[in-house]
């Protein structure tokens, strides 16, 4: 039976608060395992407004709704009203242990690694995970397993601490797309990154799907995407059996976009396939050979700006 993996990343406060128990709910409805990434340290979004001057910021904002997606609040959050800390939300991210979900790092601030960290040296890089590592390690009382990393930005020090963390599986990039959201490698699958010459210890789980935040609004092959046809697009997608891995947010799926995910989680049951997390999938793959890939970086559809990508 194919599998999708749902990887669910935390970037914000409100995120973690609201879009986070409506996702549980929703996936113990449809009785669907998945892996929640937190972010752990202050929420910074209103930082991002700065990320304006990048090529396609403008389009992808557009395109998105982000102020109804987040919030006027959220998007002041270190700007013009304080930074809360999303690591206070202990009850919240304990709940979803408690429910059974597999538990992980999104990252410490979000909006400050996923604009600096390819440009960043060892110490930095190592200061960031380590106040993640044990902001976890205080809310869950246990080391985290895995890791995914926001923005899917990465540098090879990074790498390297997962290795150093004895994290066995992560999903830090992307597999490349085309611009139907196709997979350009229909093989493209998990893989062991090379970094430094030193072929890394920590299987990479590529995203394989396009999130919805790349789909909505664009025009794909006459038709312009939008929330009452998007499911029924990534679903056509996945008709070829195939295990993938998708990536959501607390923020979209877990709140105004709840309705598509739930149509994507019946979907996939119809076609076959098992929701799982990142630890069950792991489980599948773990003595398998994998192929060895280089760390890389490339461009997506409807996201500006590179990241980390299996070529």
């Amino acid at each position: 039976m194919p599998t999708i993996v749902l990887k669910i990343d935390v970037d914000t406060f409100r995120g973690t608060r609201e879009g986070v128990p409506n996702l549980v709910r929703l996936l113990k409805k449809h009785q669907a395992g998945a892996t929640f990434l937190f972010s752990l340290g202050k929420d910074h979004t209103g930082w991002a407004l700065r990320r304006a001057f990048r090529p396609g910021f403008f389009q992808k904002v557009s395109r998105t709704s982000v102020l109804e997606h987040y919030g006027l609040k959220t998007l002041m959050y270190g700007v013009l009203l304080p930074a809360p800390d999303i690591g206070s939300c202990t009850k919240e991210m304990q709940a979803v242990r408690d429910a059974g979900f597999e538990c992980g790092i999104h990252t410490w601030d979000h909006v400050v690694w996923q604009d600096n960290v390819r440009q960043r040296g060892l110490d930095w890089t190592r200061d960031q995970m380590q106040q993640a590592h044990q902001r976890f390690q205080q809310i869950f009382g246990d080391t985290p397993k895995t890791h995914g990393a926001a923005g899917w930005q990465m540098n090879p020090h990074a790498f390297a601490q997962l290795d150093q963390f004895g994290m066995q599986y992560a999903s830090d990039g992307r597999a490349m797309l085309k611009d139907d959201g196709s997979l350009q490698d229909p093989a493209a699958g998990p893989y062991r990154l090379q970094t430094d010459g030193t072929v890394r210890a920590c299987i990479q789980m590529p995203t394989t799907l396009p999130t919805l935040d790349e789909l909505l609004g664009r025009d794909i092959n006459g038709l312009v995407i939008s929330e009452s046809n998007i499911a029924a697009n990534i679903l056509k997608l996945t008709a070829i059996p195939k295990d993938h891995v998708f990536t959501l947010h607390a923020e979209l799926e877990g709140q105004k976009l709840a309705p598509i995910f739930e149509e994507l989680l019946t979907g996939w049951h119809k076609q076959g396939y098992r929701c799982i997390s990142m630890a069950d999938y792991y489980q599948s793959i773990k003595d398998s050979e994998l192929p060895v890939r280089p760390l890389s970086w490339a461009s997506l559809p409807g996201r500006s700006g590179e990241l980390v990508a299996l070529i």
